[in-house]
């Protein structure tokens, strides 16, 4: 099985714990306005490779992740899902920590009162042409084998995430409640876009949302940038952010503790 990948980072160190091999898959589905690697998107780019070529990698640089493990990223890992399901596989056979870092769009499942069934509008129309509505006791494996989820969560707003990304929220919340379901620890993302993403009452709302799920264990602020500008314009893609400030990492500090403050406030009302 052969998976198109992006790139690879031998020595990562901010896409989860400890010195991490983070595997760049390419392919998705969002259009997130702040992207700094709209490279990532098309589909079938990029270079084919097993994932015991990555596996490869890792063995012969293994004494540097004695603290951390794989991480995959995008993209969107999800998009691919044989060949993640591939590569974590092998992983946990070997002992190596895994780690998948999603926006979770993708998911096509919803939960009811009876259960979970399959969402049947939306995002997974569109892409049901690459063959992702993986069935709902895969994704139960796949995630019996990733160690962590980050999780980027765009905004609570339905609207406002589809005008930030082109795609509704509700498959994110669903997979949230999956992870929860499954017990899979997960860290939540946020980038602090000035003016988009640093709505105080909405990351309130958010911190109030995330603090229900006992599996959340971490919250991540990241400052919006615009280093990966220049890749639009070698693309010919128009950069929507234009004129946004690039955020502090004093305003992203705030971000964080507005969401902290919301799940302290969930948290102890019980």
């Amino acid at each position: 099985m052969k998976g198109w990948i992006h790139s690879v980072e031998s020595f990562g160190t901010v896409d989860g714990p400890g010195v991490r091999m983070v595997i760049f898959f390419q392919g998705c589905p969002m259009r997130c306005a702040y992207c700094h690697n709209p490279d990532t998107w098309g589909m079938r780019q990029g270079t084919l490779m097993e994932a015991e070529e990555l596996l490869e990698r890792f063995r012969r640089n293994r004494s540097y992740y004695r603290n951390g493990g794989i991480t995959a990223t995008g993209g969107e890992p999800l998009w691919q899902p044989d060949f993640l399901m591939d590569l974590f596989r092998r992983a946990k056979k070997e002992g190596i920590s895994t780690c998948l870092d999603t926006s979770g769009v993708i998911f096509p499942y919803r939960k009811t009162e009876t259960g979970w069934e399959t969402a049947q509008s939306g995002i997974h129309e569109d892409i049901r042409g690459y063959g992702v509505r993986m069935p709902f006791e895969e994704y139960e494996e796949l995630f019996s084998m990733t160690d962590l989820v980050l999780l980027d969560l765009k905004h609570m707003d339905s609207g406002l995430h589809r005008k930030l990304t082109g795609h509704a929220n509700e498959a994110v919340f669903a997979f949230l409640e999956f992870l929860a379901e499954k017990e899979v620890p997960v860290w939540i993302r946020r980038v602090a876009v000035p003016g988009h993403t640093d709505d105080p009452e909405e990351l309130l709302q958010l911190g109030e949302y995330i603090g229900g799920f006992p599996n959340v264990k971490a919250v991540e602020v990241l400052p919006y940038h615009t280093m990966g500008r220049q890749k639009y314009e070698a693309l010919g893609i128009r950069y929507r952010l234009e004129g946004v400030p690039e955020a502090s990492e004093e305003e992203a500090r705030k971000v964080r503790e507005q969401i902290l403050k919301g799940i302290r406030k969930r948290r102890s009302a019980g």
